[in-house]
């Protein structure tokens, strides 16, 4: 059976491109000098500014605050990295989340099976905790950490690691819950059970190979986990 499940935050407890396709214009827009600059900066991103959506190798979808701006910044040169990361992560707290199936009921009915729940972004620990706030949901974790919350960013196995030796749990019976490589890679790295689901940007045949399961979303975790064996 499975006792904890840390779950990645943007592509898998919110649906990845309605929540920051959205923000990452806003974002260019504000910054750049100009139309031109906005679509060299888009570019860069990995990010379509007409069609709002993002290359399969955007550094949004599964890299840290401090990754985006490092790309950014050769085409910012009023900004310093620190700066940049830091405007990133304030804007990035206020954008609009939204949930990829309905989360109260669904980490409620977890947390009435006893299990622990955990968040493992790559996000900043601040703007992942508005956003957790922003729909109620807080409360309903054991465990919340970003890159900057001192484990370290996935596909690095430190996030997974505390989330283990935070509640004693066995990496067994523990999976980690995301969208892309980085968080496959950071569960498997940890020694978890890993679930892939398709409310982010990467493919099942891409996710499947490094996954114990792959779900349309995290609405079939239940379903997923009445078929496993006591």
């Amino acid at each position: 059976m499975i006792d904890g499940l840390l779950f990645d935050k943007d592509g898998t407890l919110f649906d990845f491109r309605l929540s920051w396709g959205g923000w990452a214009a806003g974002f260019l827009t504000s910054v750049a000098r100009d139309d031109a600059h906005a679509e060299r900066m888009a570019r860069a991103i990995g990010y379509d500014l007409a069609a709002r959506d993002f290359a399969p190798d955007s550094p949004v979808i599964a890299g840290t605050a401090a990754q985006i701006a490092t790309t950014l910044l050769p085409e910012l040169p009023g900004f310093t990295l620190d700066d940049l990361t830091d405007l990133i992560n304030d804007t990035a707290g206020t954008a609009p989340m939204a949930e990829a199936v309905p989360l109260r009921p669904l980490l409620t009915g977890l947390r009435d099976r006893g299990m622990r729940l955990g968040v493992a972004t790559n996000d900043s620990e601040a703007p992942a905790r508005r956003h957790l706030q922003a729909h109620g949901i807080t409360g309903l974790f054991d465990y919340i950490v970003g890159y900057d919350s001192g484990h370290g960013a996935k596909p690095g196995p430190g996030m997974c690691l505390g989330f283990l030796h935070a509640f004693g749990l066995q990496p067994a019976r523990t999976a980690m819950v995301g969208d892309s490589l980085h968080d496959l890679h950071a569960g498997r790295a940890a020694g978890m059970r890993t679930i892939a689901v398709l409310t982010g940007m990467a493919a099942a045949a891409t996710l499947a190979p490094h996954a114990d399961v792959v779900l349309p979303d995290i609405g079939a975790i239940p379903g997923w986990l009445a078929q496993l064996p006591d």
